[in-house]
């Protein structure tokens, strides 16, 4: 195991160990209303704060036009989940990983034989599948999860921002997680785990990254979308944030694909390093955890004079690098918080949707938030950073 994947994952296991993980995310295989969970559960996400309920659908997509990088063979392909802003009392609900992702990412981190798969399938979201949409044009947010796990890591973000009148698109990139399911019955492995253990520099994941989102928006938003309920997003506004690996891919995707107009980087090393002209004056946030501020991260105290538009660097105190996925909050409801991080669970979730949703207000929607403008008294966790 390298050295990256071993602090991501012994940062996961430190969560994990005792507890039952709400990994929250499916398979398009799981976002039908017979898929539903068991009905006992241990844990429930942090309900949205948007006035719009979540609806949910799952996307598979194939890009014929490139060879997987991890398999060596066949065609590049993804799958996506898709929520937007939907009608009360729609839709039905639906478990969070399939049972094989649920039982390969328990085995993956050595739990196998302390939480059932059904604890681990059986936690309560927001999200109801094929809600019906509440019409309109929204923007579109792109998020990318953090390397070796599955989309699902960042379910209560993707809600909030639903919630909040956002088309959001989570990924999960073939081959880079420990299990995803992909339609006919298979589950893809981390073959890029081999793959980087071996010595391919991480910057392939991130730039391979930067590619299939470019390709997820040719299919959003073409003549010929791949999605029914495309007609919701508003093409002139797209956006992308990502977590760890998938931070730094918000970077490889405004690289290439100037359809992206603002970025943020949750705790990522930039692998994929910001190009020397800039990114055309479009603005980006970088959002830490306690110690990746100025001299904590070294990528990113490189690459900030190169953000040639707006930009911030934030980090909240007490933090850790998952602090800004699902699982802090899920360890708190349990009583078993992870001691390295001892920023509690549900404030994690309440700063980390209230700067990422604010950045992309201010950025996509011309809406002012001052909360971006330097600290607020009532969130003396967060430090602005001007190196």
């Amino acid at each position: 195991m390298n050295r990256r994947r071993a602090v991501a994952s012994a940062a996961l296991l430190a969560l994990l160990l005792p507890l039952p993980l709400a990994a929250a995310g499916t398979a398009a295989a799981a976002d039908s209303p017979s898929a539903v969970a068991p009905s006992r559960t241990a844990v429930e996400l942090p309900r949205p704060t948007g006035r719009f309920a979540v609806g949910r659908e799952g996307l598979h997509l194939v890009d014929r036009s490139r060879t997987d990088p991890w398999a060596g063979s066949g065609p590049r392909e993804l799958m996506v989940t898709m929520r937007y802003p939907a009608h009360r009392g729609t839709g039905g609900a639906a478990r969070y990983l399939t049972d094989e992702e649920a039982r390969l990412l328990l085995v993956d981190r050595g739990l196998d034989q302390v939480i059932p798969v059904a604890t681990l399938t059986g936690t309560v979201s927001a999200s109801r599948t094929h809600a019906r949409p509440v019409a309109g044009r929204y923007p579109l947010i792109v998020l990318s999860p953090g390397f070796t796990v599955h989309r699902a890591t960042l379910t209560a973000l993707a809600e909030d921002l639903a919630s909040r009148g956002y088309v959001v698109a989570a990924v999960d990139h073939a081959y880079e997680s420990v299990g995803t399911a992909f339609p006919g019955g298979r589950v893809l492995k981390c073959l890029a785990c081999e793959k980087t253990e071996a010595g391919t520099p991480m910057q392939t994941v991130s730039d391979t990254r930067g590619r299939d989102v470019s390709f997820l928006l040719d299919r959003l938003t073409g003549r010929h979308p791949a999605w029914r309920h495309a007609g919701l997003i508003d093409r002139n506004r797209i956006a992308m944030a990502g977590h760890s690996i998938g931070g730094a891919s918000a970077v490889a995707a405004m690289a290439i694909d100037p359809r992206i107009r603002a970025g943020v980087n949750m705790d990522g090393g930039l692998h994929t390093p910001v190009p020397e002209a800039g990114l055309g004056g479009r603005p980006f946030m970088l959002l830490g955890a306690q110690d990746s501020g100025p001299g904590g991260m070294k990528s990113w105290d490189r690459e900030w004079p190169k953000l040639d538009g707006w930009k911030r660097w934030i980090t909240f105190a007490d933090s850790g690098h998952f602090t800004f996925s699902d699982f802090p909050a899920i360890g708190e409801q349990l009583g078993l918080p992870d001691q390295g991080a001892p920023l509690p669970g549900a404030r994690s979730v309440e700063l980390t949707r209230r700067y990422v949703a604010a950045f992309f207000d201010q950025h996509l929607r011309g809406t002012p938030r001052p909360v971006l403008d330097g600290p607020s008294a009532d969130a003396p966790e967060v430090a602005f950073h001007t190196p």
